[in-house]
């Protein structure tokens, strides 16, 4: 690990002498371009530095130790003790800001819920996860806005589709990907029997118009009549925009603006992101697999989370991670599988860098 480090501290030291060069200071694309790089490189620099200075400092007292006696030795001693707890805090520092960020991590996303095995259940069961992430963005300080719904006549959803705008949003979204259980007792089932249904969630960040270039021959958009609430006041207009990627087929209607040029930005928006994610799977068939897909088929054996209605219990497969307060899970209280797997997740890519 450490070889890795002093790596990156001779790649940090160099970019500040290129930074004290006239020719780069002229040019002001590079410039930026190195002062976002040691912006990026700076806390793990600071950390290691920080590290040898207390490996120093705990070698000078250990010889304290040896040489001194009574009072003076007993203090050299907790002194010891002192310095090792604060290098092994700096060791797994330094393991944590090694590991690679996703550069999207901070971005605002689009979260598509769809219904999936259960039929009405499984529904009602999508509507019950819009709410718990909409909870969970508001208790973040984010602003959750629904862009496309299609609701059943039952209360539920068979798709819907929303953005997060925050800081950090994709960060903490992005392990919400796949397919979601639920078993319980519906509210039709006469026999009290439980029912198991699910509910498929995607996760994208939002890109940038330079991130993925879409041919505007490939795009067919027509205006459209909305519908739902607020429809009688957009019908005049026909302000809902149906965005189609012609080459792929995928497609999106939304209606969530009041003019059509901003429902039309949305939706290419969207199809932009779905693009982005298909490109990124491409580039990168470890995590693909590692990911085994966002979406799947819906299917009642392909899940990464469980909510037990009868136990009160909520477990998330990928960590073997369970809680037991699940009415607090389902009013967006999850951030202790999120973390959990934020720490599994940076676990494995250390492992990965370790191999290497």
């Amino acid at each position: 690990m450490l070889d890795k480090i002093k790596q990156v501290v001779t790649r940090y030291d160099e970019i500040e002498r290129q930074m004290t060069d006239p020719a780069v200071l002229a040019d002001h694309v590079k410039l930026t371009e190195l002062a976002q790089e040691r912006s990026d490189l700076q806390a793990l620099v600071e950390a290691y530095r920080e590290h040898e200075r207390v490996k120093q400092e705990l070698a000078d007292a250990r010889e304290l130790v040896e040489l001194e006696e009574g009072e003076m030795a007993a203090l050299a001693a907790e002194e010891v003790k002192d310095l090792e707890a604060r290098l092994e805090s700096l060791d797994g520092e330094m393991r944590r800001l090694l590991v690679p960020k996703d550069p999207r991590d901070e971005r605002n996303v689009f979260v598509e819920i769809r219904a999936g095995a259960g039929g009405d259940e499984a529904g009602i069961f999508a509507a019950d996860l819009l709410r718990m992430y909409m909870r969970y963005a508001e208790g973040r300080k984010w602003k959750p806005t629904i862009l496309e719904e299609n609701a059943t006549g039952v209360g539920g959803y068979k798709e819907v589709i929303f953005s997060v705008k925050g800081k950090g949003a994709y960060s903490r979204f992005k392990y919400e990907s796949g397919v979601h259980r639920v078993q319980r007792v519906p509210q039709t089932e006469s026999q009290g029997r439980i029912h198991t249904s699910t509910a498929t969630v995607a996760v994208m960040p939002e890109m940038d118009e330079v991130d993925i270039t879409i041919d505007p021959k490939d795009l067919e958009i027509t205006a459209t009549f909305s519908s739902g609430p607020g429809g009688q006041h957009m019908q005049k207009n026909a302000t809902a925009a149906r965005v189609v990627h012609i080459p792929t087929g995928m497609f999106v209607k939304i209606q969530s603006e009041r003019s059509l040029t901003q429902n039309k930005q949305l939706g290419i928006a969207i199809i932009q992101a779905r693009l982005q994610e298909i490109e990124q799977e491409k580039q990168n068939t470890a995590v693909a697999a590692d990911r085994k897909s966002q979406i799947g088929t819906g299917d009642r054996s392909e899940k990464i989370r469980t909510y037990n209605y009868p136990q009160g219990r909520v477990t998330d497969h990928r960590i073997g991670l369970s809680s037991y307060n699940l009415p607090a899970v389902m009013d967006g209280d999850i951030d202790q599988f999120i973390d959990a797997l934020t720490v599994a997740d940076e676990a494995e890519k250390l492992a990965a860098l370790n191999e290497s």
